[in-house]
């Protein structure tokens, strides 16, 4: 079993999210940049935080025209497990991937702290091992992470499930707190927090199992023991 991690000039949380599938949870993980293919036997594809090209454009509007964009379209269409986190969300949602967009927060400003997130759909491929309505806490850190969709939209978020995290308070102005979504089919989500910072309890202040269950309804879904 393999989880790919996409590189991107300005990725600054690959790393992090390497350390923690291969450390923390014993995975098989492996770097690919963002100009090479993935090979077909990826079992699940992250999309780590950072600054891709500098948030020029808009965050995340130049790397998802990057070549390997298109084969994570091709597994995203195969069911393959794909996760997005802050710029890794960015991206998938400026690729169509995922709907909606990613806007300024209402203050204008980075915001870097502690939130806690609200399950609101535990049928995917990184939250089945999670209950509903649980909490997670868990850090955002992002400049641009507010999101937002027409109101058809987001009647269709509902109908479908689509909404996957909430967060418990207004925090940046995301419509309706929504912190992460999926796509119809469900195997692509998209976050803006950042689990791979918060599943350790060395660096979680609060509890840290919540956000291992992430990855642990990931190893779930792909049939890998831990």
């Amino acid at each position: 079993m393999k989880v790919g991690v996409i590189v991107f000039p300005g990725s600054n949380c690959d790393r992090d999210m390497y350390h923690v599938l291969t450390d923390v949870f014993n995975l098989d993980a492996q770097y690919f940049w963002h100009e090479k293919g993935l090979p077909k036997n990826i079992d699940a594809v992250i999309l780590p935080g950072g600054f891709s090209y500098g948030d020029r454009l808009r965050s995340g509007a130049i790397a998802a025209h990057s070549p390997i964009i298109n084969d994570v379209r091709k597994m995203a269409d195969k069911g393959i497990p794909i996760l997005g986190v802050c710029n890794g969300f960015q991206i998938l949602v400026e690729a169509g991937l995922l709907p909606g967009a990613l806007l300024k927060n209402t203050s204008l400003n980075f915001m870097c702290g502690w939130t806690n997130l609200i399950v609101e759909n535990n049928k995917t491929p990184f939250t089945n091992k999670l209950k509903l309505n649980q909490k997670i806490p868990i850090p955002i850190a992002n400049g641009e992470g507010r999101y937002y969709v027409d109101n058809d939209t987001l009647k269709k978020l509902k109908k479908n499930n689509q909404i996957v995290f909430r967060y418990e308070q207004v925090i940046n102005g995301s419509i309706d707190r929504i912190a992460g979504v999926c796509n119809e089919d469900g195997n692509v989500v998209g976050m803006m927090p950042h689990p791979e910072r918060a599943a350790e309890s060395a660096i979680n202040p609060i509890d840290n199992k919540p956000s291992s269950l992430i990855f642990e309804s990931l190893i779930k879904t792909i049939g890998v023991k831990n």
